[in-house]
């Protein structure tokens, strides 16, 4: 019993660690000497690990979304990124079409990649504590991430990654049609707004984006997740979710 706690004491700290991967099954042994060097062999010619799926064609298909549900078929059969390959479900986003308020932050993490769905666990909490705060609840506003399906340990997502999930972000934002946008961390904002600045400079200052669906306003503020290993930053979130409810209360007073 006490081998049994102590194993499960060690799982629980590794889970806290933010190890909740297995890379190996036999611990590295540092000290031993290095292995002989081989001759180096003809790098073999480069296979793309998955098909690439033609612009034109996602285009074309694109053109005839109507409807969030078309959008999460044809996402589903989308093979041409490679986060696809590792991750366990695809994270689509949640929320009401037509939701006045839109967030969208980087990529799933572990939580949201075991569940499916976006802005669940420590964060997730965070999120729904900061909206209610400005009178609005979980299930009123559209959630979503740039990208759709998680990376290997939560690293950042490839600019190659980003770009194969840019189309149907385009298109998700259109279809939802949100009078404000809320870009969560320096990412998102990035990738959306094609700015170069981090998110200490972009955050607080109102953009414009200019979608299919017609220009939005568009937000950046602090990650829920760095919220969480920076407290101190919550003051200035408050600041940027009190310009989100004057801005939504601004349009229908």
């Amino acid at each position: 019993m006490i081998e049994r706690d102590a194993l499960l004491a060690a799982l629980e700290w590794q889970l806290a660690a933010g190890v909740d991967e297995v890379v190996g099954f036999e611990p590295a042994n540092r000290l031993a000497p290095p292995p002989q060097r081989k001759a180096p062999t003809p790098p073999a010619p480069r296979v793309a690990t998955m098909p690439v799926y033609p612009e034109s064609v996602l285009a074309q298909d694109l053109a005839g979304v109507c409807d969030l549900d078309a959008l999460r078929a044809l996402l589903l059969d989308f093979d041409g990124c490679a986060l696809k390959k590792t991750a366990t479900n695809t994270v689509f986003g949640e929320g009401p079409v037509g939701a006045r308020l839109m967030i969208i932050g980087e990529a799933p993490g572990a939580d949201e990649d075991r569940q499916g769905r976006p802005f669940v666990g420590p964060s997730g909490r965070l999120l729904e504590q900061m909206l209610a705060a400005i009178g609005l609840a979980r299930e009123e506003v559209y959630i979503a991430n740039t990208v759709y399906w998680r990376p290997p340990g939560n690293r950042t997502p490839s600019a190659e990654e980003v770009e194969a999930c840019r189309p149907f972000i385009d298109r998700q934002i259109a279809l939802v049609g949100p009078e404000v946008l809320m870009l969560a961390g320096g990412a998102a904002a990035k990738t959306l707004l094609g700015a170069t600045e981090g998110i200490m400079r972009l955050r607080g200052r109102w953009r414009v984006l200019a979608g299919q669906g017609g220009p939005v306003d568009a937000m950046p503020t602090f990650h829920p997740a760095f919220l969480l290993r920076s407290p101190a930053r919550k003051r200035e979130a408050w600041l940027d979710l009190l310009a989100i409810r004057a801005r939504l209360e601004s349009a229908h007073p």
